[in-house]
């Protein structure tokens, strides 16, 4: 039986980057026939990674790497999060570091602990970092960079639109987690998962699934919508820019993780669960319904 009444809203969390409130404009705004409806709550990711640990919220966007920690109460929803190629986290320096080498025993700032972004450093520092990097420090993304440009930190994994600005603070890309993940596995980079309360059950599940993949297509048919929404939320993010993040981390995997999808999660956590970064899941965790 479902916990929540389908006419009740929907706890949801997810962050205020363009991406995600592109993807979730329709339904949040009610425009979704049938869908129930939701109360939102924005959050930087490493907020809304310790929501799942600690089971707050029906619905919540979290990094892919945490997923071992919540899949017992979470079930992975097969849309609306972040996955694609070529959109992988960066570790940039203010130009003092050339070589991934020279970054052992140095200080990195990171945007979560729990984040895809930091399993894929530790993944590519394992094989390029001898003796590995010094101390790891968790700063919200958006204060990275400036950390980085300021001397406050040796380097910094940055994500989300810092692809595009990073030049702006006169940093210098030392490395790119994707391309390493890429050449690697040859999988796409799994970055953000939508998850959901298992007590929902199984036929609100479905529902939540159906109307997160109908948001996303409905974005896609009429971009100028989500407009207002997006901006509103974008941090003074130029619009250009929020325009490239929303084409870089919008994409066919949101719509639908499809075979491919499944593939580059499950190899993410088996791979890290080899290294002992992770626990080990089960065969069928990653099971929608």
């Amino acid at each position: 039986m479902d916990r929540t009444p389908v006419d009740q809203p929907i706890r949801i969390a997810y962050s205020p980057c363009p991406n995600d409130t592109f993807v979730f404009d329709a339904w949040a705004h009610g425009r979704i026939p049938g869908a129930p409806p939701l109360d939102v709550t924005f959050a930087d990711i490493d907020v809304t990674n310790g929501m799942a640990e600690r089971g707050e919220l029906d619905v919540l966007k979290v990094s892919y790497a945490v997923l071992p920690w919540v899949l017992d109460e979470y079930a992975l929803l097969p849309c609306g999060g972040a996955l694609g190629r070529g959109c992988g986290p960066l570790v940039l320096t203010a130009g003092g570091i050339t070589d991934p080498a020279e970054l052992a025993g140095r200080t990195v700032a990171v945007p979560s602990e729990r984040s895809t972004a930091y399993l894929l450093f530790r993944l590519w520092a394992a094989a390029e970092v001898p003796g590995g990097v010094g101390e790891i420090v968790v700063l919200p993304f958006h204060e990275i960079m400036p950390a980085v440009r300021d001397g406050k930190v040796d380097a910094g994994l940055v994500i989300h639109e810092a692809r595009f600005t990073y030049g702006n603070y006169g940093l210098t890309r030392l490395a790119d987690m994707g391309e390493h993940w890429e050449a690697t596995t040859g999988l796409p980079i799994p970055l953000g998962a939508i998850v959901a309360k298992r007590s929902l059950g199984a036929e609100t599940l479905t529902r939540l699934a159906e109307a997160a993949r109908t948001s996303v297509r409905m974005a896609w048919d009429d971009p100028e919508v989500s407009r207002p929404y997006v901006m509103e939320h974008a941090q003074e993010m130029d619009p250009a820019v929020a325009d490239q993040h929303i084409g870089l981390y919008v994409n066919e995997f949101t719509a639908d993780l499809g075979e491919s999808g499944y593939a580059a999660v499950r190899g993410l956590l088996t791979r890290a669960a080899a290294e002992g970064l992770v626990p080990a899941v089960g065969p069928d965790a990653l099971r929608f319904v």
